[in-house]
């Protein structure tokens, strides 16, 4: 059985002063959840509708009825089973030859389908700047489907990165080079930005490459892309070879 105290902190983990207060997140679903064992991520506990622990008995497993789950998940319709885990702590990191760079993505579901397509394509790490989207918010969580625990993601100052990189800054612009005709170089940092505003000036000063999709359909209702569908059309051509 939850007590209202552990209720009131699981209820308080959707928003990010509260996951740094505890050091904590959560993750949903059972087979979401069995993919953590073999990541960095530490899981505290396991609340779930289930009687019997399905992961290790090394793990604390707390079996709790449909009712309470309903009460400490963010999902409209729960699912079987909410993991507790702890934030993983913040370390130096270097450039992989193929980078996805965000510049302020504001819209969870947005950054956590990007995340997912990093990991279809095998990309190992997305850099992102200190504005964009917690990863740990429940909602991006939930829309990455597991890929968080493969992608390794980082905040930091993006102007003074973007500045030091060894990686080819190659970012999105309508007056960019045709991406069907792009040539990928060794080392890349591909930068997305914002939904509504694009990238920032500064950052936008930094590219050394600037790509495009063509339009194709003679509507001129469509202005643009959104910027997960935008990624994966780009990641599509990119990795064509």
């Amino acid at each position: 059985m939850l007590t209202a105290h552990t209720i009131k902190i699981l209820q308080s983990l959707d928003k990010k002063k509260f996951r740094q207060k505890y050091n904590l997140f959560l993750v949903e679903g059972n087979k979401t959840i069995l993919e953590l064992p073999n990541s960095n991520f530490k899981i505290k506990e396991i609340f779930s509708t289930e009687p019997n622990n399905f992961l290790s008995k090394d793990v604390q497993f707390t079996h709790i009825s449909e009712n309470e789950l309903k009460k400490i998940s963010f999902l409209r319709n729960p699912k079987d089973s909410l993991a507790v885990c702890e934030l993983l702590k913040e370390s130096q990191f270097e450039d992989k030859n193929f980078q996805l760079v965000l510049d302020g993505i504001q819209d969870p579901g947005n950054l956590g389908t990007i995340i997912r397509l990093a990991d279809w394509f095998g990309i190992e790490q997305i850099i992102c700047s200190e504005d964009t989207v917690d990863f740990y918010n429940p909602k991006v969580i939930q829309a990455t489907m597991g890929s968080f625990t493969r992608v390794n993601i980082v905040y930091c100052d993006l102007v003074e990165y973007l500045s030091n990189t060894e990686n080819l800054n190659v970012g999105t612009d309508m007056e960019g080079e045709n991406i069907y005709q792009f040539e990928k170089p060794n080392k890349i940092n591909l930068i997305l930005g914002n939904e509504g505003n694009g990238m920032r000036d500064e950052t936008e000063n930094l590219l050394q490459k600037k790509i495009s999709i063509p339009r194709f359909g003679k509507s001129q209702s469509t202005e643009s892309l959104n910027v997960s569908m935008a990624a994966g059309i780009i990641l599509g051509q990119l990795f064509k070879d």
